[in-house]
Parts: structure tokens; sequence; C-alpha cells
């Protein structure tokens, strides 16, 4: 008979959360057994790797658990690894027996994918800003960064450590995405080493390569079950944008671009093709605009109105396209995003968090209808 301390340990071991997997380890498998000699307590736990990145914080997470139910009893934790057959068990019911899209035409989770029509918009720094935010509101965040050839999303999230961001676990077929300020965070950069095990210094990368990347990111990347998945897209409309039409056909698309008019033009061709392959535009967000100096003096280094010209031009002959977000010109938010630390966290004040703040309120309020989509329940 399993003693009631050992029942009151097991109980509260098993709500212990893996840090990667986000899921407590009772509904992991990953309490092998907990047995109580008087006070004593013995707590037999299996990782799902050997090498798992978060054993150490594992292994005192239960302890932890254990002794504050334990009391004054000496507590063991012995650490294991899940054998190959627990750990496709283990995949299986995560996942399911067959790799699917789980962001398809039905799922519930909103998926926006942030788009540009030429690069250095500050795109990225918007889409990890936004990212952030939102998970900051207690909304489930997941971050694909799928510009392939130009990834900065490691480095703006604070991911990148020693020049390099980390390599995410996997459990067989299953990749487990690092997690930044919250956000569980996918990047080609993760996976791309040469043999001296440096970075390299180019992706070099044609159109079925980048589809498959892209499949693959949404197929064996486990994000669990997400609020909000924002994909970082490559600036134009390429083979990446074309992939995510057909990869995530109902996915929202928000069009960055900047004042000036040359960014502008080309804007407004990103929003053209999301919706030819049946997107819905969500928006426009300007950025860099003009900027108040201390005297009180606006600095608009990129003229004025591109991003309401944007607006009005994507929804002439469609739905109704607003200008949500007009982000002013800051050497905070660049400086934060060079050292990894999301200016929404690290400056607040700053007029440019403050409208990004603005930003993911308007965009956390709008959620995602349900209509056309099958429930995953069936009437009795």
């Amino acid at each position: 008979m399993t003693s009631p301390l050992a029942e009151r340990v097991r109980d509260a071991v098993g709500r212990v959360t893996d840090p990667e997997l986000r899921r407590p380890l009772s509904e992991l498998d990953m309490v092998r057994g907990v047995a109580a000699d008087g006070e004593d307590v013995t707590v037999e736990i299996a990782l799902t790797i050997s090498g798992c990145p978060a054993a150490d914080r594992i292994e005192s997470d239960v302890r932890e658990a254990a002794e504050r139910v334990a009391g004054a009893g000496r507590v063991t934790v012995e650490v294991g690894v899940m054998t190959p057959e627990q750990r496709r068990a283990l995949t299986e019911r995560l996942r399911g027996p067959r790799r699917r899209n789980p962001f398809d035409a039905d799922s519930l989770t909103r998926v926006i994918a942030v788009t540009s029509g030429k690069g250095g918009v500050g795109k990225s720094t918007v889409t990890a800003n936004l990212a952030v935010a939102l998970a900051a509101r207690g909304l489930k965040v997941g971050l694909i960064d799928a510009d392939v050839h130009g990834f900065s999303i490691p480095q703006l999230m604070g991911l990148v450590r020693h020049g390099e961001p980390p390599a995410p676990t996997q459990v067989g077929d299953l990749i487990l995405p690092p997690v930044a300020h919250d956000v569980k965070v996918i990047s080609i950069g993760m996976f791309l080493r040469q043999s001296d095990g440096s970075s390299p210094g180019a992706v070099m990368w044609r159109g079925p390569m980048l589809h498959r990347t892209l499949q693959q990111f949404l197929t064996d990347v486990f994000f669990g079950d997400l609020d909000v998945l924002l994909l970082d897209m490559p600036p134009g409309t390429g083979d990446i944008a074309i992939s995510a039409g057909q990869l995530l056909p109902g996915a929202e698309v928000l069009v960055v671009t900047t004042p000036q008019a040359a960014a502008g033009d080309v804007a407004i061709r990103s929003g053209v093709l999301a919706r030819q392959v049946g997107q819905r535009v969500l928006g426009v967000v300007e950025n860099m605009s003009a900027m108040t100096l201390p005297d009180g003096t606006r600095l608009d280094l990129f003229g004025e109105g591109g991003g309401a010209e944007v607006a009005a031009a994507l929804s002439e002959g469609g739905d109704d396209v607003p200008l949500l977000a007009s982000i002013p010109l800051s050497p905070s938010l660049r400086a934060d995003g060079d050292a990894g630390d999301p200016v929404v966290l690290s400056r607040p004040e700053d007029p440019s968090a403050r409208e990004i703040e603005r930003l993911a309120d308007r965009i956390a309020s709008g959620g995602r209808g349900l209509t056309g989509r099958r429930l995953p329940f069936q009437p009795t």
C-alpha cells in the first residue's frame, strides 16, 4: 500500500511544470515512482532525453515541491531517462499519431504574418516587441522567424549567447522551441552550424527548401496550445510569402512600412499578395514615423503619411484596412533590440514602446471568428 505521505508528494511533484513542454510532469508521465520510509521520501523521475538542458531546473523544482510536503524528512530525487518507446508514446500523445499542421484553416489559434514590401523598415523589431507585449497580456504566444535568409529574431528576443542562439531540444522527431519573455521562438538560425560549431555566414537555399523549412516549423515544432502565432516574414512577395498562403490559409497579415513613399509603394504589393492567396489584411503599421525632440519640435526623417496612404490603397475595392499604429523613431527601440532586450519591457515609458502596447491592445481585443471552422467537439 502507498503511504499517505507518498501520495501527497506524488501529487505535489506531478504539478511541477516542465519548462520546455510547459505541461505538468504527471501529464507527461515523467514521475515514475514515489516511496516513503517514515518521514523520508524518494522520488523517481524520467527526463525526456539524456542531456536535457532543463534537467537541473526540473530536479530542483521536484525537490522543492517534495520538501514542502515532506517537512523535516529527507528527500532523495533519482533522475533517469525515458526509453525510446516511452519517448515515442509521449510525442504521439503531444502531437498525435500523424504529423500535421496544427495551424490549418480550422485551427483556433490566431495566426498573424507580419510582412513588408522591402527590407530595413523594422518589421522584425516590431514583430518581436509585439510578441512580447501580447505574452505580457497573458496570451500564449509563438513566434516563427520565417525570414530564412535574413533571420534576426533570436538576437532581438535575447536568445543569442556567445555569438549564437541555442539549439532547440529534440524529443524524437519533436522539436521544442526555446522560450524568451514567455514567447516560444523558432528560427533557422538555431539549427545551422558549421563543422567547427560556428554559425554559417549565409543560407543559400531556393524555393523548395524554403517551403520545406516553413512546413517543418509548422508540423515538427511543438508549440502546444497557442492563442497567437506570429510569423516574421521575409520582405517582398517571394517563395515564403506564397508558401505561407498555401500552408496558412486562415492567417491574417500585418503590413509594416515607413512613412517614405518608396517603402509604401512596395508594402502595398505584400498586402495585395496576401489577398491573392486568400489571407486577410489585418492592418498597417507605420514604423519610424516622426519623433518629438526634447525642445518639442518634430523630426520626420522619412516623411509623413505613408502608413495612412498604404492603408487607404489596400482598402480600395475590398475590406477596410486600418492604420493600426504609428511607431515613432526611437534610439531605445533600436539599441534595446540590438541588446536582445525588447523595449516594451526595458523602457515601457518610451514613446515607441507605448505605441507598440497600443498596437498589442488593438490586436488582442480583435480575436478570431469561428465562422466556417470545425470545432473539436460533436453534439450528443
